[in-house]
């Protein structure tokens, strides 16, 4: 290109920029002289923006904006007046005319101290202002109306971005109502109430008001009422404790509180009641007195109600007090204003101790037995003293109370009257063992077993039903008793544990060991089931053999423990050849195996061979079963039981003197039946029939005929019963022995000590 075109294009380029700013007066810079070289994109891009015209700046939609209303109006006479502050902004240049508002009577108005120059166009005040921010204070006055028991108002809200409003208007407790609005405060002070409220722009709000009249309050009755106060004073160890149970009852007027004179040195624990709604302690009242006399000041709790209106009022006050000495006053609890006093006070000692209580002021003694039920209801020891009181007003009750401590005896939680160990040893020496014990509970949770190194415990149960053991920081625990589960007398607890012991040789000795057990226990009975294949003597240990226990001991002692166990369920009478009587109309017996051992779970059907009326129950762990409701006559009793042969008995029982009726299972299919034709034997106590009573499930008579030393027998039924529970039941894998021999030993008055017996064996 030559630069003849160069320059052409430069001059026309010139010439379009001269033409796209001719409108702007300002002086355009020149560039420097000299050539600019242009592509032609860039040349024709030039072009096609000069032959644009300017894009002209948007205007504004109006030419002014209200943005905020600020009316501040008084209720005068039959009209209002006020003020209205408007704030805005004029956006045109020169003079602009802006509406103000329409409906009210404009008084003046000025602009920075200034007046400022109004017109009215079709009801409405318009202002001539100029551009930029602008504040303008009308003063206005607007007409009310007065209707029957309101006043009221029409408010044109102007047409602004916020319209707030505060009014004042005569009169305190005035109701107000702003429609449409919103009153964001209310407050009356001074004869006048003050409201503030937020108006909706551009919408003529409607306000009204009614001023309600204050009725005089009229004077408070005269509030009296009646206290009495029933108190247990609690004389322990450290501390004494009272508690009030206090009845109020209304006799005029009503009251919201009432004060209750805490006494000197006790502090307030609890205070409860159906219409407390509060209680609050106050530290000291002190009235004020003529200059030279003194009161004594004294802590007070205050009561609030929740509903003052009601006739009568019931608290339940609880406090308390150290105490170092073995003497004290007992303490009366005081409501003050109350127009009469009177009460209860039952005094009570925790443990063991004697209490003498010394009365005076007025206070009247009575028995023990005559104090209310509800305060005898709060005692938790044996009451020691009672009194009744009048409270005067020339005397106030006194009570001085004195005691003697004495030591505390021990008292056994727990005891078990018998314990019933079986013990199965296996060929490879391992050992499994079934405890037994028949207790008697008052408050013992838990027993605390100190098992032989390698043992473990497997299972337990509490009354017939498995519980879980606990592992603690010094040994096993054992429950005694179960959620639920409220024992009134005897009752099982068992527990089984395996040891894992040595291996047997072809001869030699061994020894087995029972834990020790936190309980005193009456009688252990350990029945210890060896296999066949062993011949063992030379028994030893800190047990005795069965057949050496003397026979009265035996007898007596299994006896004793029977018959308790049985107190309640059969009558014990005093002659010792008397039979074991039963209540009027029950029947009952007790079923062993040909061993003497007794057998639980057992299905016991009685019928009628007169009408054929028909009982069934089940035998419990002690092999006891017994049915009420029978009348005289003939009955069969049918005895029925897993492994043992069907057994039924023909008896005579009489209602007027039922007796205890024995029965006896052998083993055998269910299928087979026994049937006794004749009548069963009745249990008594008699010489005759003891050689028939079992000690603990095991017949220690024929023990006792056989020789001297610890004499083999034929296993139990506990033996066969453990047998089971390991094949179905016990979560280990050992191998029991089916057949063995079972040796029987006896320890009298164990308490937390091991029990061990040793023998020596050799394979046969």
């Amino acid at each position: 290109m030559n630069s003849r075109i160069v320059t052409s294009m430069l001059v026309g380029c010139v010439c379009l920029m001269s033409l796209c700013w001719a409108e702007d007066k300002s002086a355009l810079p020149l560039p420097d002289p000299g050539n600019v070289t242009l592509t032609l994109d860039e040349y024709n891009r030039l072009v096609e923006r000069a032959a644009k015209p300017p894009k002209k700046p948007d205007a504004a939609p109006l030419p002014y904006s209200i943005k905020h209303a600020g009316l501040k109006l008084k209720v005068e006479n039959n009209g209002v007046m006020g003020s209205v502050e408007l704030e805005g902004e004029v956006f045109h240049k020169g003079i602009s005319k802006v509406p103000l508002t329409s409906g009210m009577t404009i008084l003046d108005a000025h602009q920075n101290g200034k007046g400022v120059p109004l017109l009215q166009e079709n009801g409405t005040h318009v202002a001539l202002l100029p551009a930029g921010d602008f504040s303008i204070s009308l003063d206005t006055g607007l007409p009310s109306r007065i209707d029957a028991g309101r006043a009221s108002f029409s408010l044109p809200a102007p047409v602004a971005g916020s319209v707030q409003m505060s009014l004042l208007i005569p009169g305190e407790h005035t109701l107000a109502n702003i429609t449409p609005g919103v009153i964001t405060s209310r407050k009356s002070e001074n004869g006048h109430t003050a409201i503030e409220a937020t108006l909706v722009p551009g919408q003529p709000a409607n306000i009204w008001w009614a001023t309600r009249e204050v009725v005089a309050p009229a004077a408070p009755r005269e509030v009296r009422f009646l206290a009495d106060s029933k108190t247990l004073v609690s004389v322990s160890e450290a501390e004494m404790r009272i508690a009030v149970l206090a009845d109020i009852t209304m006799v005029q007027g009503e009251t919201s509180t009432f004060q209750v004179q805490i006494p000197e040195g006790f502090e307030v624990t609890g205070v409860t009641g159906p219409t407390l709604d509060s209680a609050e302690t106050q530290p000291k009242v002190v009235n004020v007195r003529p200059v030279g006399t003194t009161e004594p000041t004294h802590p007070y709790i205050f009561l609030t109600v929740s509903n003052p209106g009601l006739r009568s009022h019931q608290f339940l006050i609880s406090m308390e007090r150290s105490i170092n000495d073995t003497k004290a006053d007992a303490p009366f609890v005081s409501f003050k204003g109350a127009q009469r006093e009177t009460g209860e006070v039952l005094v009570e000692g925790a443990g063991t101790m004697e209490i003498t209580a010394t009365e005076g002021g007025g206070l009247k003694r009575m028995d023990v037995k005559e104090a209310n039920p509800y305060l005898r209801s709060l005692a938790h020891f044996p009451p020691q003293a009672a009194f009744r009181y009048h409270r005067q007003a020339s005397e106030a009750p006194t009570l001085a109370l004195s005691w003697v401590r004495f030591p505390d005896g021990s008292v056994l939680a727990a005891v078990a009257e018998s314990a019933d160990v079986t013990t199965m040893v296996t060929s490879e020496g391992k050992s499994l063992t079934e405890v037994k014990l028949t207790l008697k509970n008052q408050a013992q949770p838990f027993l605390k077993v100190s098992l032989p190194p390698g043992a473990t415990i497997l299972s337990a149960e509490v009354a017939g039903e498995r519980v879980k053991p606990v592992q603690g920081a010094d040994g096993n625990r054992v429950p005694l008793l179960r959620p639920g589960f409220r024992p009134n007398g005897s009752y099982t607890v068992s527990f089984v544990f395996m040891h894992s012991g040595a291996p047997f040789a072809k001869k030699g000795g061994a020894d087995l060991s029972l834990p020790s057990m936190d309980i005193p226990i009456s009688l252990l009975n350990w029945e210890v089931f060896l296999p066949e294949r062993y011949k063992v003597k030379d028994f030893g240990g800190d047990v005795i053999a069965a057949n050496r226990v003397p026979e009265p001991l035996r007898e007596e002692g299994g006896m004793r423990a029977q018959l308790e166990r049985d107190r309640g369920f059969y009558n014990n009478s005093s002659n010792v050849g008397a039979r074991i009587q039963s209540p009027a109309g029950q029947m009952g017996g007790c079923v062993t195996d040909q061993t003497g051992a007794v057998v639980p779970n057992v299905q016991v059907t009685v019928t009628s061979s007169d009408n054929g009326m028909s009982r069934s129950t089940v035998t419990d762990a002690s092999g006891h079963w017994a049915v009420l409701g029978m009348p005289s006559g003939n009955y069969k009793v049918k005895l029925d039981s897993r492994g043992f042969k069907t057994s039924v008995n023909n008896v005579r029982y009489d209602s007027s003197q039922p007796s205890m009726f024995g029965g006896v299972l052998s083993v055998g299919g269910t299928a087979e039946t026994v049937e006794v034709t004749a009548e069963a034997p009745m249990i008594n106590t008699t010489e005759s029939s003891v050689s028939s009573l079992t000690l603990s499930g095991r017949n220690y008579s024929r023990v006792a005929l056989l020789a001297p030393g610890a004499v083999s027998q034929n296993a139990s039924a506990n033996v066969m019963n453990l047998q089971k529970r390991v094949a179905g039941v016990l979560p280990v894998a050992i191998d029991v022995p089916r057949a063995g021999t079972s040796f029987s030993f006896v320890r009298p008055l164990v308490l937390d000590e091991e029990t061990k017996v040793t023998f020596s064996y050799k394979s046969r």
